[in-house]
Parts: C-alpha cells; structure tokens; sequence
C-alpha cells in the first residue's frame, strides 16, 4: 500500500514531469540530478585539465586526495566530475555519453576543441527541446557532448 502511495505521489509531483507542451517552454532537465558523478578517465593529467579549462572557460583545479591526483571540473551544486588518471579505466570514443554544460557558450567552446588538442565528431546540432549539443573527442581520447539549451 505504502509502495502505491508514494508512486501516486511521485506521479503528482509536477517537477518530475519532463514534458511541457505550453508553446515555448523548455523540458526542464536541471530538477532530481540522476548524474551525481563522473570520472573521466585521462593518459595525461595536466593536458587534460588544459582542455577542459578551456572548454568549460573555467578554472579545474588540480587535487589530491587520499593518494589520488585528479582535475577537479568547475561546479555550483553537487553534481560534478574529475579528470583522472587510473589503471583500469582508460580514455574511450564509446560507452556512456557524459554531457557537460557549456550554457550561452556553445560556438566558443566547440571552437576551443580544436585549438586544445580535441576533435569535433559532430558539429552542433539541436536535440528537440532539449537545447543543442556537439559531441567532441576531448584530448584524451573520450567521446563527450558539450550542451547548452541557448543556441
């Protein structure tokens, strides 16, 4: 009973509706993060950080923690991710998509994988109401969208 409940309740809850038809509203996908964290596996740190400072415009920090050294990507809430260099998990153009933010910025930043090192696999394109994305080779080696809802 309890279980039906609270699926009743969560099928109410109009921030967990992902569609919107009003005319010129956006699906929103900032609310309830499923994403908490991503380790973006590298071969060279420090390059690494270089690309994706210029990407995101915006300082990653290099850290270490508990022996690990890492790029600590640029973030308000608690959804983040590092760069990393780790033995059992190696740069890859396939597996998972991670999206990174790159919002009012997308040309700039798209422009910036080239001169850092990255490629463009797919130039931006729009994704319905989602916004637009590009999906880049990032110096690394990894497959990664970069997204803004603004064109």
């Amino acid at each position: 009973l309890e279980l039906v409940s609270r699926d009743r309740r969560r099928n109410q809850d109009p921030t967990r509706n992902r569609t919107d038809n009003r005319k010129g509203k956006r699906k929103r996908m900032d609310k309830g993060n499923t994403i908490c964290w991503a380790d973006i596996p590298v071969s060279d740190l420090e390059r690494a950080i270089a690309f994706y400072g210029a990407i995101l415009d915006a300082p990653v920090s290099k850290q270490s923690e508990c022996g690990m050294e890492f790029g600590l990507l640029p973030h308000k809430e608690k959804v983040s991710g590092c760069l990393v260099v780790v033995e059992d998990n190696q740069p890859s153009k396939t597996g998972p998509l991670v999206y990174l933010s790159v919002e009012g910025r997308l040309d700039d930043a798209v422009k910036a994988v080239g001169e850092h090192g990255g490629e463009i696999l797919q130039e931006k394109h729009a994704i319905g109401p989602y916004g637009h994305r590009a999906v880049i080779l990032d110096s690394e080696g990894n497959r990664i969208a970069l997204h803004s809802h603004a064109a």
